[in-house]
């Protein structure tokens, strides 16, 4: 899911109740896909970001996902989501001085571009690269639309990922060698594959699974929802220039009954989760397929800790090698992430 300034902080006493035995603490883990940010009071930068990256977990390196984050506050519209990369740059020398420990977090980024722009954001995505000190991989295009009113619409357009201006950007993008993130509902995954097909050197990265629709017009259809959604994650993985993340999935529906006032454990997350995940994983097979935390966002209903033993959880049976490409493989190729240990 995309994150949303107008939720609550999360509660980060209610989260400590709960705190598990770490699973597999050796493995190596890249994160790949965080935020930092200080908005309506609530405070996410370094700091708060090391504290949980010190929950027992083995983070090598994290990715910095663009949320909209410290953009300028004067200047051309069209640069100010420079702001953004220049303080990720910060946020990643902070880490660097050894101070927050070992984890290289904000190691890369991905950031955010109009690129309705068309053929005119070549030079500001080289702005991108130049300010970032070497940290920018790509761009992420938040896309989700949907025509019913009870679903919160992120883009202003339906149909933004294949528009014309867009796709020259995005040819832009492939001949730069950066990556395009896709966040979008499930009901627009074959928008995925019209781009991905219109620009097969292009490394194309889906976002939260796909984002199934569980709520409005979905509400109730859960079994419904997830067979669509399951024939569009085939269609997408098999353009072989797409990785998806997995991650950013509804773990308490309205219709539970259990106990609310303690945080779900990594038992019930990863319950919650694996019909999701391992559908995806069986699509685009573990090369291709990466864990991601979403935090802060996530943390709004789990624990760090809890969420990457979740994680674990749904492998558990997996293969070794199989598990270095979910933890930590599939994110270093997709991101060009280097000299990190993978296993």
């Amino acid at each position: 899911m995309a994150a949303n300034t107008g939720q609550s902080a999360p509660d980060d006493l209610w989260l400590a109740t709960l705190q598990e035995e770490v699973l597999e603490p050796v493995l190596p883990i890249i994160d790949p896909h965080h935020h930092l940010w200080l908005r309506n009071g609530y405070t996410y930068l370094m700091p708060e970001l090391a504290a949980d990256l010190a929950s027992g977990h083995n983070i090598v390196a994290t990715v910095f996902a663009e949320c909209h984050s410290m953009y300028r506050k004067d200047g051309v519209e069209e640069q100010r989501s420079l702001g953004e990369t220049e303080f990720v740059r910060g946020q990643a020398a902070m880490s660097a001085s050894g101070q927050f420990g070992s984890t290289r977090a904000c190691d890369v980024m991905f950031g955010n571009v109009d690129l309705t722009l068309g053929g005119a954001a070549e030079p500001l995505l080289e702005q991108h690269i130049e300010v970032s000190g070497g940290r920018f991989r790509g761009v992420r295009l938040s896309s989700g639309w949907h025509a019913d009113d009870r679903i919160h619409n992120v883009a202003e357009q339906p149909r933004l990922l294949v528009d014309s201006r867009v796709n020259e950007a995005v040819a832009v993008i492939e001949r730069m060698g950066l990556s395009l993130d896709c966040w979008l509902y499930h009901t627009q995954l074959d928008e995925v594959v019209q781009l991905a097909d219109a620009h097969p050197e292009l490394t194309i990265i889906l976002n939260h699974v796909g984002s199934p629709i569980l709520g409005g017009p979905y509400r109730g259809k859960t079994d419904e929802v997830f067979q669509e959604w399951k024939a569009g994650i085939v269609r997408v993985s098999e353009r072989d220039n797409v990785f998806v993340k997995l991650g950013a999935l509804p773990i308490r529906m309205p219709s539970y009954d259990g106990d609310r006032s303690l945080p779900p454990g990594s038992e019930e997350v990863a319950a919650a989760w694996r019909p999701w995940m391992e559908a995806c994983i069986e699509a685009f097979g573990p090369a291709r397929s990466m864990y991601e935390s979403n935090f802060p966002v996530q943390k709004r209903w789990c624990s760090y800790q809890v969420c990457w033993n979740a994680f674990k959880r749904i492998s558990a049976g997996a293969s070794a090698t199989e598990k270095t490409d979910l933890f930590s493989g599939a994110a270093a190729r997709a991101y060009r992430i280097e000299n990190v240990p993978l296993a």
